[in-house]
């Protein structure tokens, strides 16, 4: 470079100072498009939390439910014991 004259230097350095510019440009579009895909995650990530608590309420609504019905077949279950045992008492008579 020490044999270039005073405008090779000048063009030189507008060239850097132009692929610089060109090399910002592409990084604060690519910036751009990151800010934009995470703010699209974000978003799908508050929809699926919403979704994940409405299901966690279902499911504990239906385990409430099986909770219910499992109690009356065990009562239903238990009456028909005590009436299998009166059938056999009365019949053994």
């Amino acid at each position: 470079m020490n044999g270039l004259t005073g405008m090779e230097k000048f063009s030189h350095l507008e060239d850097k100072i132009y692929l610089t510019i060109e090399f910002a440009k592409k990084m604060r579009e690519e910036h751009d498009q990151m800010e934009k895909e995470v703010s699209g995650m974000r978003r799908a990530m508050h929809e699926l939390e919403d979704e994940k608590s409405r299901l966690a309420s279902r499911v504990e609504a239906l385990l409430s439910e099986r909770d219910a019905i499992q109690l009356k077949v065990e009562a239903m279950l238990d009456a028909m014991t005590i009436i299998d045992a009166e059938v056999a008492e009365a019949v053994g008579r």
